[in-house]
């Protein structure tokens, strides 16, 4: 039996995970294979601003509409470090391409090019990622922790980040206010 490769998929926090780092979000997983799975909660807004990062970075902005852009929280290992996903792709000097459309980019030079609207169409900028060993994802998804999907763009990149959880969920055809967190009890 063929493992499913949840690259490009959303997981979604059921909402019996009471984890302070996944309660109630939606994760974009970037790789998953035999080495594990890493990906980017893309629901959970930080009070860092893009404008904070450039100048922590003394990175040179121009009046550029991205220096209110919102900075999400990720997930919770390697917090300090900056991850881009974006659309379209380009070249940048660190990228993982995803897909056709989505590319994850953590050199400088995709912050510079933002700073001055010279960034890609698209993008969310995260702070930390969320990653698991190999076989931990499926154990969890197994143990009803996640709900999984394939990844809709929209939804990372037009729905407001409050109601991405639900967004995602709908995908499914689930509404998450109907679940009851308590285990065993509908």
């Amino acid at each position: 039996m063929k493992a499913t490769n949840l690259t490009n998929h959303f997981i979604i926090a059921m909402p019996s995970l009471l984890d302070d780092n996944f309660n109630q979000t939606v994760t974009y997983i970037c790789e998953h294979n035999e080495n594990g799975s890493f990906g980017l909660v893309i629901n959970r807004k930080t009070d860092i601003t893009f404008d904070e990062i450039i100048h922590q970075m003394e990175i040179k902005g121009g009046k550029s509409v991205a220096h209110d852009k919102s900075i999400y929280h990720g997930g919770p290992v390697q917090e300090e470090r900056g991850f881009i996903l974006h659309q379209p792709s380009g070249e940048w000097g660190s990228s993982l391409k995803i897909n056709d459309h989505l590319s994850l980019t953590t050199s400088r030079d995709i912050l510079e090019a933002i700073a001055v609207d010279e960034g890609p169409e698209q993008s969310i900028i995260t702070l930390g990622y969320a990653g698991w060993s190999p076989g931990q994802l499926e154990q969890e998804i197994a143990a009803n922790t996640w709900l999984s999907c394939p990844a809709d763009e929209q939804i990372i990149f037009n729905i407001p980040a409050e109601k991405r959880w639900q967004a995602a969920a709908d995908l499914l055809g689930i509404d998450l206010q109907l679940l009851s967190s308590d285990a065993g009890h509908a």
